[in-house]
């Protein structure tokens, strides 16, 4: 990658019960989306890969917020249960709204804090959200194909883009491909060829990190500006 860096700036995103964690914010120059990041169960909003797409989006022209859920801010491992995971997404999600009200607003996340971010979509539409973007939806567990986690997912009237590598294990490349095609045209699937759950590839597959790093931004920039 050879974006130049754009600096972050903390802020503070509450909750419904008054407390507060602590959020990420990048805005480039002539930004067209803002992109509320959540991230996965076992790292926060400064975790490499989190960073890293974060500062990419930025060169394609995409804020981001990024925001650590309520145990990652408390140093703890053991994610939220999902009514608190979800309350944090709404609090991020007013926060980006707040910080950039004149940019379309997305949300989704990394694993766990893309399917938090869905469900709480499933259960009260998050305030003016126009489409969700997965880095990796964890359909099911590891050695364990289903589908009954995306089950939520038919009842969402958004456009939805999953950003899924071929290796995942954590999501059946076939089942991935049926629950996008049961979700008709709100689903928009990109394959990240011989990438795992994490986005890493095998050396064998010849293609860097920041290669990948740059396609998963560039497919969801093009997408968020398509949905804006």
């Amino acid at each position: 990658m050879t974006r130049a860096h754009s600096v972050a700036q903390d802020i503070a995103v509450g909750l419904p019960d008054g407390a507060q964690t602590r959020g990420l914010l990048i805005r480039p120059a002539q930004a067209s989306a803002m992109f509320v990041f959540a991230h996965g169960a076992g790292a926060g909003m400064r975790h490499l890969f989190m960073e890293d797409v974060a500062q990419e989006l930025a060169g394609c022209g995409i804020a981001t917020l990024r925001f650590d859920f309520p145990y990652m801010h408390a140093g703890g491992k053991r994610p939220d249960r999902p009514e608190v995971a979800h309350a944090a997404v709404r609090g991020a999600v007013a926060a980006a709204a707040q910080a950039a009200p004149d940019l379309p607003l997305f949300a989704g996340g990394k694993s766990f804090g893309g399917r938090m971010t869905s469900q709480a979509q499933a259960i009260m539409p998050l305030p003016g959200v126009r489409g969700l973007v997965f880095t990796g939806f964890p359909l099911h567990p590891r050695k364990k194909p289903a589908v009954e986690r995306a089950a939520h997912l038919d009842g969402l009237r958004l456009p939805m883009l999953f950003i899924q590598g071929t290796r995942d294990e954590l999501a059946d490349l076939d089942l991935v491909g049926n629950v996008c095609a049961g979700l008709g045209a709100r689903a928009t699937l990109h394959l990240v060829e011989s990438a795992d759950h994490a986005f890493a590839t095998p050396a064998r597959a010849g293609r860097s990190r920041s290669q990948i790093i740059s396609q998963i931004a560039e497919a969801a920039s093009s997408w968020m500006k398509a949905h804006s």
